[in-house]
């Protein structure tokens, strides 16, 4: 018997047979979003797995491996006998936040999507060989996302890597990006240095973004580096500065007398 209470909840939740993404990486994405349902933020047990998989258009192995993603993050939890629910995961700090956007904006109760993603081989231009200290025209891997929440997209991120990294192409980045890199080389990222600046969407922006020509936007400009101090990757992100803000509280650490930023990334209030 079909499970009613899923059915109420979740009928838009369907793969898209138009997506670039791979049909794991799209199941992991319907599963963010139906967590992120009231019902099942406030503790409500998951349906069933033969309800849910047919719900959501996939096979029970591809569900499961959905799932257990998803309780590797910290996002679900699984009882035997019980069954499995939303967990509300330990605060992060700000590095932790800088590390998983799509994480952070799930302990808001925002599922992000991905609406646009291209990874190919490309020519650095100045900008992005400078910071990456690498000569310009070097190829190098980018890789390109539109994302956002609620059928809207917020932001553009674009991030060029290090030809030191070795990537091959075939990295999955529908999972976390530091994780990724880190999974397939070994490379654990250490800092970020990060820059902002307020710009007005171009023609080709304003297509992505879907807004009007010259709206503005928060671009914000970092480079991520290794533990020993070397860059690993540039990006640029521009947000729908409607839709999305970002704060930057500074504390001092009382032992040292230094003063250190604490970032949180917050929603409009209009969304």
């Amino acid at each position: 018997m079909p499970d009613l209470r899923l059915a109420a909840a979740v009928p838009p939740l369907r793969l898209n047979p138009a997506s670039a993404l791979p049909l794991h990486a799209q199941a992991e994405q319907l599963l963010r979003k139906l967590i992120c349902q009231p019902e099942f933020q406030s503790g409500a047990l998951l349906p069933n797995e033969v309800s849910l998989a047919a719900q959501l258009g996939v096979s029970r192995g591809t569900l499961r491996a959905g799932i257990a993603q998803l309780v590797h993050e910290g996002l679900l939890e699984r009882k035997a006998g019980i069954g499995t629910r939303a967990r509300s995961p330990a605060a992060e700090s700000g590095i932790g936040a800088w590390r998983s956007f799509s994480r952070e904006m799930a302990r808001k109760g925002i599922c992000v999507e991905n609406f646009r993603q291209k990874y190919e081989l490309v020519a650095a231009d100045e900008v992005a060989a400078g910071a990456l200290q690498i000569r310009s025209g070097t190829k190098i891997w980018r890789l390109d996302r539109v994302r956002g929440w609620h059928d809207r997209p917020v932001l553009r991120s674009r991030s060029w890597f290090h030809p030191r990294l070795a990537l091959t192409g075939r990295e999955d980045f529908s999972k976390p990006l530091y994780e990724v890199l880190e999974a397939a080389t070994g490379v654990v990222v250490k800092n970020a240095r990060e820059e902002f600046a307020a710009v007005g969407a171009n023609a080709a922006m304003a297509r992505l973004l879907a807004v009007p020509p010259g709206v503005p936007l928060l671009l914000r400009t970092h480079t991520v580096f290794d533990a020993g101090g070397r860059p690993i990757e540039f990006a640029q992100v521009h947000y729908v500065s409607a839709r999305f803000s970002l704060t930057l509280e500074i504390r001092e650490d009382d032992k040292a007398g230094r003063s250190h930023f604490i970032q949180h990334e917050n929603l409009r209030n209009n969304l």
